[in-house]
């Protein structure tokens, strides 16, 4: 009986000890997979995968790790080459003497992820695609100073510029960049874009694939088994998970360690600090070109067409279009508030639209903060509150106004600011917050996006993603005005038109000199803020969190936050 009870004991405890040895193995294998698998969240989360169609970062980011460019840029604004075999040079013959082309040698050991080659036609097919009037791509204009691109061979690409162009490296380099599949999109390369399965489920040329796509919650991505080079996938899964915010997300990756990645963290920088002595994770802050802004809406969002489109051209906005106007509310806004109490070491005020790089930046410092200069601009302009309800009015029109961002704690925040110092000028303030889904969608059937621009003011983030600003300096050009006839496409959203402004632009692609180049770049700033077309609020870090045991991050002002996802991997805690 005792041999028994021994025995018994002896089982259990081997059993016992089985147990633990295969919880430890579980244990190990599942620490093994954990590093296997990537967790990103895009608290702004991506709707579709095709950057060519939507003006939200939260979609290029999630679809540059499917798509390349021919080349981008690192940090420190060096040109590298991806999907190219090189970057063209006058040595290797690649620039034109007469400063009128370039061409691109392509990699030769490149497939899409469904086993195809990837060739020259692909170059001119995105081309093609991208400067369709019937496509309706947000990057058309970028590509508005080439005259034609062909194939000389089936790894090589001529680029045509139709002036003397400086800046050759405009197209197809970085996020207006990526390349599209021909041999997939060729039968949608018009008005029946949108109904492309390939926007939502992408076949690339990049390190990972995806496999599932829920538009507004999640995306995930397994290892493209074409890539060039397999032995740099790390990952046996990524997934980008939408939704909550972005309190939440830094929270996720700097306190809780639940995730690896958290991107565009719109937090207050107290929070965002108090997050990070938790020591899961760390706080990776990236000045470069990106600042927050208020652009005014030209026309009257309240008025339609025939047809029914609002914020059209025929039909100038009430008050905005009076420079004084627009002034005077430029000068009411307390930047220095804004940045001080909201953003921190995150966020500098700014009264420039070009931020970087440095040699472009402006020394003017215009329509500095000065309420009483702004309200004496609208006695001047003959706003005055006749009937004593606080608002200021003139014949008869209330000024009142709708402000409009993306729902997220830090621009309500600035939100209220902004409506403080309006309201105590006499005008009346409605705020508006609209899903970064919708707001950033480019979806021609949604009235909320920016391109529609139903509101009287509105507010985001953008920059140049070049460190050359030529293209983005044409989004305030007059014919780049989204508006039904073009299926709201183009960048100018707020419908500014000065033919001044469009002759310095024109003037800036062709001229060589650096020096001459930069002062037309600066007077092109100088006169957007000036004649208040673009409120210029903060100088933003791009702000990302990322966990202990996440390597290979490497930001760039210059290209999305996943341009160099082949480098990322995670390694256990101490290793």
């Amino acid at each position: 009986m005792k041999k028994l009870k021994r025995l018994s004991g002896y089982l259990t405890i081997c059993l016992s000890s089985l147990a633990l040895i295969a919880c430890n193995s579980d244990s190990q294998s599942s620490n093994i997979n954990n590093l296997k698998q990537a967790k990103l969240l895009y608290w702004q989360a991506p709707t579709i995968l095709n950057p060519h169609l939507s003006t939200g970062f939260k979609d290029s980011e999630a679809s540059r790790l499917t798509l390349e460019p021919l080349a981008s840029f690192d940090k420190e604004g060096k040109l590298i080459p991806i999907l190219a075999q090189e970057i063209p040079t006058l040595e290797n013959g690649g620039i034109g003497k007469d400063g009128k082309s370039v061409v691109w040698k392509l990699r030769k050991d490149v497939k899409w992820s469904d086993g195809q080659p990837f060739t020259a036609k692909d170059v001119v097919f995105t081309y093609e695609f991208i400067t369709n009037p019937q496509v309706g791509s947000v990057n058309a204009g970028d590509y508005a100073i080439v005259d034609k691109v062909e194939t000389l061979d089936d790894y090589t690409v001529k680029v045509s510029f139709k002036e003397v162009t400086p800046a050759w490296y405009s197209v197809f380099v970085g996020n207006a960049g990526l390349i599209l599949p021909q041999h997939l999109y060729a039968q949608y390369n018009g008005a029946n874009v949108r109904e492309a399965p390939y926007n939502l489920m992408p076949v690339g040329t990049g390190a990972y694939k995806v496999v599932r796509f829920k538009p507004g919650d999640s995306v995930i991505y397994q290892p493209n088994s074409y890539y060039r080079q397999p032995e740099k996938l790390n990952f046996e899964q990524i997934e980008i998970k939408g939704g909550g915010d972005a309190t939440s997300a830094a929270r996720a990756v700097l306190q809780t360690g639940e995730a690896d990645f958290a991107h565009n963290l719109q937090v207050e920088a107290n929070i965002l600090e108090s997050l990070q002595k938790s020591g899961k994770g760390q706080l990776v802050a990236n000045f470069g070109s990106l600042s927050e802004r208020i652009i005014f809406n030209f026309t009257d969002p309240n008025r339609s067409t025939d047809e029914g489109e609002k914020s059209s051209l025929q039909y100038p906005h009430p008050f905005f279009s009076d420079v004084k106007v627009r002034q005077a509310l430029a000068m009411a806004v307390d930047k220095e508030t804004i940045a001080n109490q909201l953003y921190g070491v995150t966020g500098k005020a700014t009264n420039n639209y070009i931020v970087a790089p440095e040699e472009y930046v402006s020394s003017e410092n215009l329509m500095t903060y000065n309420p009483e200069k702004a309200s004496q601009l609208l006695d001047e302009a003959g706003w005055k509150d006749t009937n004593g309800d606080g608002i200021r009015d003139k014949n008869g029109v209330e000024m009142k106004i709708v402000f409009q961002t993306s729902v997220n704690p830090l621009r309500q925040k600035t939100q209220a600011i902004v409506k403080q110092n309006w309201q105590s000028l006499g005008v009346g303030v409605e705020l508006k917050s609209v899903d970064a889904s919708v707001l950033f969608s480019s979806d021609p059937s949604n009235n909320d996006t920016v391109e529609k621009f139903s509101a009287d003011v509105q507010m985001f983030t953008t920059g140049n993603l070049s460190p050359d600003p030529i293209a983005y300096l044409k989004n305030h050009t007059c014919d780049n005005i989204p508006q039904k006839s073009n299926n709201w496409s183009g960048d100018n959203y707020s419908r500014y038109c000065n033919p001044e402004y469009d002759q310095l632009w024109q003037k800036a692609t062709k001229e060589l000199n650096p020096q001459t180049r930069a002062e037309i770049f600066k007077q092109m700033n100088d006169l957007l803020v000036e004649e208040a077309a673009v409120i210029p609020l903060i100088h933003r870090a791009d702000v990302v969190g990322v966990s202990n045991n996440l390597f290979g991050v490497n930001l760039t002002p210059w290209d999305f936050k996943t341009w160099n996802i082949a480098d990322w991997e995670k390694k256990a805690e101490g290793k």
